[in-house]
Parts: structure tokens; C-alpha cells; sequence
């Protein structure tokens, strides 16, 4: 009976991450800097390997494990799929960046660290199991940052520990209120026990769990940290903070969401979508920094992906809506970063201008992430937008699928600022062939993650068959 409640070959994709981790870090102790791309490989291997997995577990019903802590459904699965996914892709970047450096084969143990507490905060059904995939997921977080060794990642990484500490003692916080009024850790029991529970409490607990959240997310109030890393940090830890974290946070928050009561959390939810919407777009229009610019546009996307949780519960499109969204900005936002990375000298935005003649096929990569995060057609993006906005109008609320719209207009002039240098003559004085020479596969990987946003967008019906299963 215990082993049917426990289950444990369920969590076989965290298990791999989890052991594969361990693995790259204990295995590069042993291996010549000179071949720590051998670490390389086996960090690809399980990461496909983990794809795999969670592909055939997509295909059978939901069902629970460990007495009823961790689910294994939908979402859970196209979680470990696109957390995966984001990180295989990011491996082409640290090829790059970090081949034989002394910290490679750290680096891709943090990265599988880090990943496999996303994909636990995906599928977290209690208290507890949420709180250990945040500090799973947050951790590594603070090495990747300080890695770049530099003053100023050395001031990133301190800031984004300091209000990673801060928000997971809220988050903490939150946990214990739920629990001391429950008397109960998992979701199925907080359900029944919260409509009893004195009202003021739970909101109180509710604001501190969604705000701890909100630091993995990189969204209002918790934000402050993410332009800052983005810019000071390496290309590798830059796209994968920006990208593979959001989307074990924002399923954490939708999943917490559906088992509170419904006057405690949708207007917290919907304040927080419009104020890192907004935010995010009017910080992002000022920043000249490549890097930063989209630090602050990360922000201003996860106002973005709270929208359809602020339907959770009064539209059927919820769910699909947020994991359509997820999936296409895994794509685009590791396309944009990626063309940042091949282009490390890069760091204004006047210097991108005439790279459109000379790398052409870098220049449409990044034309195709930028107006793919605005939320232009075919991309997956437009979709994630539309649906989303769709979920919000269903759910009752119109006002904030106008917001939606609203934003979606304002962030094309910031994105613009980067794109009309790309497409313009270099002038007289082109720029010197070996700041464009680029990294072959960081290169490679702009292009390949354009191709994804565009075909996600355009076989938007298939995903959506899956994602709403």
C-alpha cells in the first residue's frame, strides 16, 4: 500500500535531472579541463532523457505521487518539457561562452540543479513539496549569477540573493499560516479547511506565498534583481534566469490559486500582472543595454503569464492559455538572448547598427524574437497573447484583456529602438568584421529558436490539442 501511495518512478524526469546533476558536478572533479566538454555531452544526454520521459508520461492520465504531493498531469508534463528543452538549448550558448573554463562542468550542475526545482515547483501539490522546489530552483541561482566574476555580477548575485532571502522567508511565512490554520500541507485538504478560515489570515498568507513566488517568476514586487543579473551576469546564466525559472513559478502560482478561496487572491493576481505589464515596458524604453532592455522585458512578460491565472477557475482557457504562452516564450526569449550572446561585444544598441548586411541571418533571428515577444503573427507569443487575453475576457475580466493589448502596443517602441539600428546602413564607417564575427553557436541557436517561435505559432492547433488535454 505504501509503495502504491508513494510511487516514486513517477518523478523518474526530476529524479534524472536531480542524479545528473550530481553526476556533472562529482564526474567534473575528474575530467581534464580540456575535456569537460565530455561533461558537456552527458549533461545533453540526460536532459533529452528527461525529455523523453516526461513525453511518455504526457500520454497517461493524471495521476499523483507521494501521497498526493506532487502531481503528474498536463501541465506537469509540458513543464519538464519545456524546462528541458530550455536548457538543452542553452547548452549551444555555454559551448560558447564557458568551454574549458575552470567552472564548466559546475555550471551545467547548476543548471540541472535548478531545473529540476522548477519542474518540482510545476508539479508541487503541497506546502512542503512548493517550498523545496523554491529553494531547489533559487539556489543555484545565486552561483550561476556570481560565475561571471566580475564586480558588477558580484553586486548582481549579492541583490539577487538578499531578495531571493527576503521573498522565500515570505514565501516561508506564508507556508506556515496556511498550515497552522489547515492543520494540513496538502492542497486537496487546504481546499475544504480555507472557506472556514478566518478571511484576513489567509489573504495575509496568500500575499506572502504568491510574493515569494514572484521572485522566481522575476515579476512585481519581487523584480528588482532580474535587469541587473541579465546585464552584469554571462550570456549562459543571463538566458536561463530569465527563461527556465518562470515556468515552474507561474504554474506554482496558478496550481496555489485554484485551492484558495476565490476573494483572497484574483485581484492580488491581476494587480500584479498590470503593475509588472507596465513597469516592465516603461523601464525596459529607457535602458540601452541589450541585455537589460530585455532584463526589464522579462519583467514586463510575466505581467503577461499572470493573466490567465487570474482566470483560474472561471475559464476552461486558463491553463492552456498560460502553457501555449509558456511554450512560446521559452523559444523567443532564448532567441533573443542568444543573438545578445553572439554578439558579446555588443553592448549598446547603437552598436547593431548595419548588422543586417552583414549577418543577415542574425539580424532575422533577432527581428523574429523581438516582434515575437510584442506579440506579432505567426509567432507562438501572438497566440499565448490572444489566448490569454481570450481566457481573461471569458473569466469576467475584460478590463484586464484590454491592459493586455494596451502593453502589447507600448513595448513595440522599446523593441523598435533595437530593431531599427539592426536594419539601417552601417554609414561610412562599417563595423569591424571581428565584432561581428559572432559565436558559431550561439548563432546557431538564434536562428534555431526563431524557427521554434514560428512553427510553434503557426501549429498553434496541434499544441493546443495537447495542452488542453
Amino acid at each position: 500500500m505504501e509503495t502504491e501511495m508513494m510511487r516514486p518512478l513517477l518523478l523518474l524526469p526530476e529524479m534524472l535531472l536531480a542524479g545528473g546533476a550530481l553526476a556533472a558536478l562529482i564526474g567534473g572533479s575528474f575530467v581534464p579541463r580540456h575535456r569537460q566538454w565530455i561533461i558537456r555531452i552527458f549533461t545533453a544526454i540526460v536532459l533529452l532523457a528527461t525529455i523523453v520521459a516526461a513525453a511518455i508520461q504526457l500520454r497517461s492520465p493524471a495521476t499523483s505521487a507521494f501521497d498526493d504531493s506532487f502531481t503528474v498531469d498536463t501541465a506537469t508534463g509540458i513543464a519538464r518539457i519545456l524546462a528541458a528543452s530550455g536548457t538543452l538549448l542553452i547548452l549551444a550558448i555555454a559551448a560558447d561562452e564557458i568551454s574549458a573554463s575552470p567552472r564548466e562542468s559546475e555550471t551545467y550542475a547548476l543548471l540541472l540543479f535548478s531545473t529540476a526545482g522548477t519542474v518540482l515547483l510545476a508539479g508541487a501539490n503541497d506546502l512542503l513539496a512548493l517550498a523545496v522546489g523554491f529553494l531547489l530552483a533559487s539556489i543555484p541561482l545565486y552561483a550561476l549569477i556570481g560565475l561571471a566574476h566580475t564586480r558588477a555580477g558580484a553586486e548582481a548575485a549579492m541583490k539577487t540573493y538578499l531578495i531571493g532571502a527576503l521573498f522565500g522567508i515570505l514565501l516561508l511565512l506564508g507556508v506556515t499560516i496556511l498550515s497552522g490554520l489547515t492543520g494540513t500541507t496538502g492542497y486537496a485538504e487546504l481546499a475544504d479547511r480555507l472557506a472556514d478560515a478566518p478571511q484576513a489570515a489567509v489573504t495575509v498568507a496568500a500575499v506572502a506565498v504568491i510574493a515569494g513566488l514572484m521572485f522566481k517568476a522575476g515579476g512585481v514586487p519581487a523584480h528588482f534583481w532580474v535587469p541587473d543579473a541579465a546585464q552584469a551576469t554571462t550570456a549562459t546564466a543571463a538566458t536561463f534566469l530569465t527563461t527556465v525559472p518562470k515556468i515552474g513559478a507561474l504554474l506554482a502560482v496558478y496550481r496555489l490559486a485554484t485551492v484558495l478561496p476565490p476573494t483572497s487572491w484574483p485581484l492580488l493576481v491581476a494587480a500584479l500582472a498590470v503593475a509588472s505589464m507596465t513597469l516592465g515596458n516603461l523601464a525596459a524604453y529607457w535602458q540601452s543595454d541589450p541585455r537589460r532592455l530585455l532584463g526589464w522585458s522579462t519583467v514586463s512578460q510575466v505581467g503577461f503569464l499572470l493573466v490567465p491565472i487570474v482566470a483560474a477557475g472561471r475559464s476552461d482557457l486558463a491553463l492552456p492559455s498560460l502553457l501555449v504562452y509558456l511554450t512560446g516564450y521559452t523559444a523567443t526569449n532564448i532567441a533573443a538572448f542568444a543573438v545578445s550572446a553572439a554578439l558579446p561585444e555588443h553592448r549598446d544598441l547603437a552598436a547593431y547598427r548595419g548588422l543586417a548586411a552583414q549577418r543577415p541571418w542574425l539580424a532575422a533571428a533577432l527581428l523574429v524574437a523581438l516582434l515575437g515577444l510584442v506579440g506579432t503573427p505567426p509567432t507562438a507569443v501572438f497566440v499565448g497573447k490572444l489566448t490569454t487575453a481570450t481566457a481573461a475576457w471569458d473569466g469576467g475580466y475584460a478590463w484586464l484583456a484590454v491592459v493586455v493589448f494596451g502593453n502589447s502596443v507600448l513595448s513595440l517602441f522599446y523593441y523598435l529602438r533595437w530593431i531599427t539600428p539592426t536594419y539601417r546602413h552601417a554609414g561610412d564607417k562599417p563595423v569591424a568584421e571581428s565584432r561581428l564575427s559572432g559565436r558559431r553557436w550561439s548563432s546557431r541557436l538564434a536562428v534555431s529558436a526563431a524557427v521554434l517561435s514560428l512553427v510553434a505559432g503557426v501549429a498553434a492547433g496541434p499544441l493546443w490539442h495537447v495542452v488542453s488535454r
